[in-house]
C-alpha cells in the first residue's frame, strides 16, 4: 500500500526513486552527490506542482479514493480528545462502516460521526468498504438526537461511495433509513457541520450531509452518482468514467460555484495522502472557524438557515440578454370565427337601424 501510485503520479514516483537511490549511494559509499540530489528534488517539486495544479475531475476522484488518504478515525484521533464511541442502532446491529460518538474539540463537547473505510482487505471487509447499511444511518440519527438533547454541535465526516446497494440492505429498508435522516436532520436545533473528506457518493453521503455548513477538501468529490455508475447508465460502458466525472460537476471548485459547498479546504501539494497530518490540521482549523460562526445562531435560526440552504439548491436563474438567448416570438392568433347567433344579431341590428 505504501507503494501505491496513481497513473498520473508515475513520473513523480520514478523521479523520487532516483533521489532515493542517490541518497542510498551517498550514505553507503560516502560519495557526495548532494548537488544532484538537490537538483532532482527541485525538479520533483516543480513537476508535482505542475501536475497537481491542472488535475482533471477524474484525477481528483482518484485522489479522493487514494488508499493512504486520511479517513474519519484519523481525523478523530488527531483533532479530538476524549472520544467515546457509541455503537448500534438499537434495532438490528452495529454498522462498522459508520463510526461516531461524543468527543471534545478544543475542550468543547461535540458529537462526531463519519463513514469509515479500511486500510487493508481485512479491515475493508469489516467496514464494508465504506458502504453503510441501514443500521449505519439509524445509528447516526440516534447519535444526532442525543446531541440535540445535550445541546452540543454535530460534526459529520463524509467519505463513502454510496449506501450499500445489496439485497440485505434493501430488505432492511435502506431508502427509508436515509429518508428519515434527511427529514429529521432539518429539525435539529444544534449546529450541524459537514465535511467531505474523500468520496461523497449519492444518498449514502447525503444521509449524514444535511448541515448548516458544507466544507469540502480540495480533492474530495460530491455527486449524485459515482462516475463509473453514470458511465454505465449513459454510455453503457464504465470506461467512460472520465467523461462522466467531467459532466457531473463533482469537484470541490464546482460545488462551491453551485453553492452546494460553502468552503474549500486546501490540501498539501500532492494530495492529503502526501502529508496527512498537515491536511488534517487544516480541516481542524476550518471546523473550529465555522463552529464559531454557527454558535451565534439560536436553534430556530439554525433550522431556518439549514432549510433555506437546501431549498435554493438546483435553482438556476438565466439572464436572456447576458446569455445570448433570444426570447421566443409571440404566437399570432387567428381571429375568432363568428357564430351563427352573432351573424343573426348583426342582421337584426341592421334592419332596426334601417327602419329608424
Amino acid at each position: 500500500m505504501n507503494n501505491f501510485v496513481l497513473d498520473f503520479e508515475k513520473p513523480l514516483a520514478e523521479l523520487q526513486q532516483k533521489i532515493d537511490e542517490l541518497q542510498s549511494l551517498s550514505s553507503g559509499n560516502k560519495i557526495d552527490v548532494s548537488g544532484e540530489i538537490q537538483s532532482l528534488t527541485e525538479r520533483l517539486n516543480e513537476m508535482r506542482e505542475k501536475i497537481h495544479s491542472a488535475l482533471t475531475p477524474w484525477q481528483r476522484v482518484q485522489l479522493a479514493r487514494h488508499p493512504q488518504r486520511p479517513h474519519t478515525l484519523d481525523f478523530i484521533e488527531q483533532l479530538f480528545t476524549e472520544f467515546l464511541e457509541l455503537s448500534g442502532d438499537r434495532r438490528f446491529k452495529d454498522d462498522k462502516a459508520v463510526v461516531g460518538g461524543f468527543a471534545k474539540l478544543n475542550g468543547s463537547p461535540v458529537v462526531v460521526i463519519g463513514t469509515q473505510k479500511g486500510r487493508d482487505m481485512r479491515e475493508n471487509m469489516m467496514r464494508n468498504f465504506g458502504w453503510p447499511n441501514p443500521e449505519g444511518y439509524r445509528k447516526a440519527m440516534r447519535l444526532m438526537r442525543l446531541a440535540d438533547r445535550a445541546g452540543v454541535p454535530i460534526i459529520t465526516f463524509i467519505d463513502t461511495p454510496g449506501a450499500f446497494p445489496g439485497i440485505t440492505s434493501e430488505e432492511r429498508h435502506i431508502a427509508e433509513a436515509i429518508a428519515v435522516n434527511l427529514r429529521d436532520m432539518f429539525s435539529l436545533k444544534v449546529p450541524v457541520l459537514c465535511v467531505i473528506i474523500g468520496e461523497g457518493g449519492s444518498g449514502g453521503a447525503l444521509g449524514i450531509g444535511v448541515g448548516n455548513r458544507m466544507l469540502a477538501m480540495e480533492n474530495a468529490y460530491y455527486s449524485v452518482i459515482t462516475p463509473e455508475g453514470c458511465a454505465a447508465i449513459l454510455w453503457k460502458d464504465r470506461a467512460f468514467a472520465p467523461q462522466a466525472a467531467e459532466a457531473l460537476s463533482l469537484t470541490a471548485r464546482k460545488l462551491l460555484e453551485l453553492k452546494v459547498a460553502d468552503e474549500i479546504i486546501l490540501e498539501p501539494v500532492g494530495g492529503a495522502h502526501s502529508d496527512p497530518e498537515k491536511a488534517i490540521a487544516e480541516v481542524g482549523k476550518a471546523i473550529a472557524a465555522n463552529l464559531k460562526l454557527l454558535a451565534k445562531l439560536d436553534g430556530e435560526e439554525l433550522k431556518r438557515q439549514r432549510y433555506e440552504k437546501f431549498r435554493v439548491m438546483g435553482t438556476l436563474l438565466i439572464d436572456p440578454a447576458a446569455s445570448g438567448i433570444k426570447p421566443a416570438p409571440a404566437k399570432k392568433t387567428a381571429p375568432a370565427k363568428k357564430s351563427a347567433s352573432d351573424k343573426s344579431a348583426k342582421k337584426t341590428a341592421a334592419k332596426t337601424s334601417g327602419t329608424k
